[in-house]
């Protein structure tokens, strides 16, 4: 079985709405936000701690089991088409 994975920038309801879409997606079972295991690098005591510029919406990792590869397909017209119609940013990692 496929599996699609994805880097998504968003706020979490935005997140939500994608993962929610892909499940919707005929053939897909497996929609999992996977553990951020990278490191950000935040410092709190950084005189720019808080500040607007630094604030960003949300950093996700998604997994997608698809069935086969028109199931790949519809994952990636859909993942484009949300990331046109809410200004997400996504990118495909890997596929196996």
């Amino acid at each position: 079985m496929p599996t699609v994975r994805l880097r998504v920038t968003a706020n979490e309801d935005d997140n939500r709405a994608l993962m929610n879409a892909l499940l919707a997606i005929e053939g897909i079972e497996h929609v999992e936000e996977v553990a951020d295991l990278m490191p950000h690098l935040d410092d709190d005591d950084s005189s720019s701690a808080g500040l607007p510029d630094d604030a960003s919406p949300g950093y996700h990792q998604l997994e997608i089991e698809a069935p086969n590869d028109e199931g790949v397909r519809r994952v990636h017209d859909l993942v484009e088409r949300a990331a046109d119609q809410l200004s997400l940013v996504i990118e495909i990692v890997e596929e196996f």
